[in-house]
């Protein structure tokens, strides 16, 4: 039964969406020709919003105003063609339209009684991504915000099958007393599995970290004992170099042992959807459970990650939350698949790109921006500059002489504007890195950003 609502009321909505709408479209509209970051003349502004909590109510249509003034100046450009920091990925129109209507349907997708489309689409989403990857269609996953938090939830099932085989229950018992578990990572692991790990009670310290090649990827010679209660954690996509580690190989040798073998695929594992780069993935379906972004390469909106783990027994056993009006049904359940139980229906947006997309339009996606990447790797070459890493995908390493004249030239290019690239150390020496991961990114913003890199290169240097 609808409830009455007054015409004042009912047009003050309105002009309020219609405001909204319009403010977002000028943002969209204009990213492509304003800086890549903000001014500091817009970050000063931010101090605007520090203001003692209001006595009193205030008008929704001056809040929008005041949030766009501020706020939209000292915005980063991520959703534009030359913002190359982080792996950030672009939106896709079709995930950004999409995510405006979830706003408006406010879902709960936590149960499926709340939200019947919101489990819908992740079910739909989770075949899907299987498809793409080319990873066991039994799989079952979540939802979740990040490659970190889906890490997290594919070691918490791992914690849980592993202990079991062992008679231990840690979702009851904890793991005070527990049987140990061994935890093998790679010189070059991510900081998110350190967190992970943390988190999920393994510690950052009691790990074993296997010797990396000269591009960041796990020797395989060196491995050392392996046994059945035993985590391997290996990296599809270095973050610096786009290394893939040799998964076939590892996977083999640690299912001889009944080791566990879990990636961490944030954004590499999607040139699987590529058929000129998937065979850099050949061997990851081997393993056991996997995390990755939607937010980086796929181009949906923040924040959107997805967990996958081939025994979905284990993850639900770790991730259950139990209370009586909580009750499952006969079907899959959101919540039962993830840290969070009340959360958005991030699945609304992931549907939405993916479907826009299809086949084609991913593997286009991901074969576009690495030869963006080549590009850039070709002019650094071609000016005389270091390229550090073998530009095996969308990834590239720059050394514009020693450490010193290399952070110069990325605080240069960072307060110029045109495009945004960050730094980083790779064994022992400053790199810019370019991560070329946005849809929106076409042939001219590379030009224009290659250029004003080079000429501040040479500024800085001379």
């Amino acid at each position: 039964m609808a409830i009455e609502k007054s015409a004042d009321e009912l047009s003050k909505r309105d002009e309020l969406l219609q405001l909204a709408a319009e403010i977002a479209r000028k943002y969209v509209q204009g990213i492509g020709e304003r800086r890549v970051p903000p001014t500091e003349r817009d970050l000063d502004n931010l101090v605007k919003f520090h203001e003692p909590f209001p006595n009193g109510p205030s008008n929704p249509v001056e809040v929008l105003k005041e949030l766009d003034e501020i706020g939209s100046p000292a915005t980063m450009a991520t959703t534009g063609g030359r913002y190359f920091g982080f792996v950030n990925g672009g939106t896709l129109p079709a995930s950004l339209a999409a995510n405006w209507l979830a706003g408006a349907w406010d879902q709960n997708a936590a149960l499926r009684a709340m939200s019947p489309v919101a489990a819908e689409l992740e079910d739909v989403v989770l075949r899907w991504v299987c498809e793409a990857l080319g990873l066991p269609p039994k799989c079952e996953g979540g939802l979740v915000t990040c490659a970190t938090t889906a890490n997290f939830s594919a070691l918490a099932a791992a914690r849980h099958a592993l202990l079991a085989r062992a008679g231990w229950n840690v979702a009851d018992d904890g793991m005070f007393g527990a049987p140990p578990i061994d935890v093998v990572v790679g010189d070059e692991v991510h900081a998110s599995i350190l967190k992970a790990l943390s988190l999920a009670g393994f510690g950052k310290k009691r790990l074993t970290r296997v010797e990396a090649d000269d591009q960041g990827r796990m020797r395989a010679d060196k491995l050392p004992p392996l046994g059945e209660r035993t985590i391997l954690c290996i990296q599809a996509g270095n973050v610096n170099t786009g290394a893939f580690d040799p998964a076939a190989e590892i996977c083999a040798r640690a299912h001889e042992q009944r080791a566990w073998v879990h990636v961490d695929g944030a954004f590499g594992l999607w040139a699987a959807a590529s058929p000129k780069y998937n065979h850099l993935t050949k061997g990851f379906e081997q393993a056991d459970s996997w995390a990755t972004d939607l937010h980086k390469w796929p181009n949906v909106n923040y924040d959107s990650g997805i967990v996958l783990v081939k025994d979905g027994t284990a993850l639900r056993a770790a991730m259950t939350i139990t209370a009586a009006y909580l009750a499952a049904g006969a079907q899959r359940e959101p919540m039962y698949h993830a840290p969070e139980s009340s959360r958005r229906a991030r699945g609304v947006e992931v549907w939405a790109g993916l479907k826009s997309l299809g086949r084609e339009g991913l593997s286009s996606l991901i074969e576009r921006t690495c030869a963006h990447a080549k590009t850039f790797a070709e002019g650094f070459q071609g000016a005389g500059f270091q390229v550090l890493n073998d530009v095996v995908v969308n990834q590239v390493l720059v050394s514009f002489g020693s450490g010193e004249i290399t952070e110069k030239v990325i605080r240069a290019v960072q307060e110029d504007g045109t495009c945004w690239c960050g730094g980083t150390v790779w064994q022992g020496k400053s790199a810019m890195r370019v991560s070329v991961s946005s849809w929106a990114t076409t042939d001219a913003d590379v030009r224009l950003s290659l250029e004003t890199i080079l000429r501040l290169a040479r500024e800085v240097r001379s």
